[in-house]
């Protein structure tokens, strides 16, 4: 069965990220990592602790280290590398040739997976890496699934991933420069500052008069060119499983929310296993991705070429606020929740969870759980009280206390409200 691969920012998301179905997760520490404001929320020692927490329930954890180096970084990248193997992750994901070599010093014993920053294409930059000892290939973005074909009837030891949602890069796989240009934060070495998803106001200037005039397709707005879509391959994952070629399936966004990683991560797990049981449903998996925030969704180049489409870019704005609201995270206890925006009593919020087990009718004083005709459960709040006993009529975001659930919920579940209807 294919692996099901989600981003785990920090040590939440990880356990997020395994309790909505993610057969590995992938993660990193401080700068050496292409996420440096998500890579910072993971220390060594929590790291560790997940990397102990997924060996206990069966999952795998891979440690990125596909950052671009430069000279002087070079002892403590070995350093990284050292302390890492130490705590035994399944897997280095790495990006450049020199430090695949450095791994290959510092831990033999750990497979090397090369990052999609290495954009990988072809059957012969994959067999280069596989020579040096690569097992796994993370392939560019912009592969077709007929060139994976072709690269695993070549190297047909050779492990392939792709990603099938997620933020896509206005470059070629990641290899910008805008953002240093503009603010000094360098792409490559984990820090881009998004620069393609700002809105920017265009002018023509006549170089004999030395007229400039400002043009607006969005009056004041501005224009998003640089605007890519987010990729979202979840009505063609019949397409990839059947090719037969792909290993790991994997989705983008280690700096996102845990809801994004929860609701994508039950998407996926749902798309792959009605793919292995027959009954393969799109419109199921898509409506729970439409929950997420996202800037337009696009089916990238997996399945269809550049050339085929004109639907890749967001000309209008850099985000879209999806059709749900999440109002409420779960605690790991299952006992309360934390609010994430506005709760009120008699307020009737969605269940996303985990899985359904557990989840049964029920009332009390707090409040009731119930299910609906389309097979959905639901709270509704009677009562908001907190553990200590004082009770609330509202409470707002920010607000930390934490609320007493009427029963006991999955871990980690999420409750939301649809933005409209």
């Amino acid at each position: 069965m294919v692996e099901l691969l989600s981003p785990a920012g920090n040590l939440e998301k990880l356990k997020i990220a395994l309790a909505y179905g993610a057969d590995a997760v992938y993660g990193g520490v401080s700068h050496f990592s292409l996420r440096i404001r998500s890579g910072k929320e993971f220390t060594y020692e929590s790291f560790q602790e997940g990397i102990d927490y997924a060996h206990e329930r069966g999952k795998k954890v891979y440690v990125t280290i596909n950052g671009f180096p430069f000279n002087a970084q070079l002892k403590l990248y070995r350093e990284h590398m050292e302390k890492m193997a130490a705590m035994g992750p399944d897997a280095f994901i790495i990006a450049t040739p020199g430090l695949v070599k450095m791994a290959k010093e510092v831990a033999p014993e750990i497979p090397v997976h090369l990052s999609t920053q290495a954009n990988v294409m072809n059957v012969l930059d994959a067999k280069f890496y596989y020579d040096i000892g690569v097992r796994r290939i993370i392939a560019a973005r912009e592969i077709s699934l007929r060139d994976l074909e072709a690269i695993k009837k070549e190297l047909p030891e050779l492990e392939l991933e792709v990603f099938v949602h997620g933020s896509m890069c206005f470059a070629y796989s990641g290899r910008c420069l805008i953002s240093a240009l503009q603010s000094g934060r360098v792409p490559n070495r984990g820090s881009c500052a998004n620069d393609c998803r700002f809105p920017y106001v265009l002018y023509a200037e006549n170089p004999e008069s030395g007229t400039l005039l400002r043009l607006e397709e969005y009056p004041e707005v501005g224009t998003y060119i640089m605007n890519a879509k987010d990729m979202n391959l979840a009505g063609h994952i019949d397409e990839i499983l059947s090719s037969g070629v792909v290993d790991s399936l994997k989705i983008e966004g280690r700096t996102k929310s845990p809801y994004y990683v929860a609701a994508t991560t039950h998407a996926y797990r749902m798309a792959i296993d009605d793919y292995y049981a027959g009954r393969f449903t799109p419109e199921k998996y898509q409506k729970e991705l439409h929950t997420t925030k996202h800037r337009g969704f696009t089916d990238a180049y997996l399945i269809h070429r550049p050339f085929e489409k004109e639907q890749t870019q967001s000309l209008e704005s850099s985000i879209s606020e999806g059709t749900h609201q999440v109002q409420a995270q779960v605690d790991e206890a299952g006992l309360a929740f934390l609010v994430k925006d506005k709760v009120c009593e008699g307020d009737e919020m969605e269940i996303l969870a985990p899985s359904a087990e557990g989840l049964a009718p029920s009332s009390n004083e707090r409040g009731e759980i119930f299910q609906k005709a389309d097979g959905s459960w639901w709270v509704r709040m009677k009562r908001l009280e907190i553990p200590k006993g004082k009770t609330y009529e509202c409470i707002h975001s920010g607000n930390e206390n934490p609320i007493m659930l009427p029963v006991p919920l999955p871990p980690f579940s999420f409750l939301r409200k649809p933005l409209h209807g």
